[in-house]
């Protein structure tokens, strides 16, 4: 399980919705640093760590990156792993400027709807065996 020790963040995603595989493996390519931890929620350490911050993991409506022993939820999320990829994607950490207000109704509309809008696999999708040590 994570813990507050661990210096690799966590991002847990749905690996069933295209948009989010889609963005897991963007992160896969562009984290030239391997700063990141990715866990999807069907598997046992996403579910977890999902439970463990009160999102139930057969129906979520954000993905987390977990760092220590909190949670950045929504489109703080997101920005949180734009920030950490490093530049040219680092620069889309300004869209903080925008207030969470305005920002999250639109990433929970998306989020509520993302298999109608992107779609669904029928299975997770899963890693290359060259990044599965970044997998949880």
């Amino acid at each position: 399980m994570k813990t507050a020790h661990d210096p690799h963040p966590v991002i847990v995603f749905d690996a069933e919705c295209i948009l989010c595989s889609a963005n897991a493996q963007f992160v896969v390519r562009h984290d030239h640093a391997r700063r990141f931890r990715l866990a999807s929620m069907q598997g046992e350490v996403g579910a977890a760590l999902y439970r463990r911050f009160g999102i139930d993991p057969a129906d979520p409506e954000t993905m987390i990156v977990v760092e220590g022993e909190k949670a950045l939820r929504d489109s703080d999320a997101v920005l949180a792993i734009y920030r950490g990829l490093g530049w040219p994607w680092k620069a889309l950490g300004l869209l903080r400027i925008v207030p969470g207000f305005l920002r999250n109704p639109v990433y929970r509309l998306i989020a509520r709807n993302r298999y109608l809008i992107f779609g669904r696999h029928n299975a997770c999708w899963l890693p290359s065996p060259d990044d599965a040590d970044r997998f949880l």
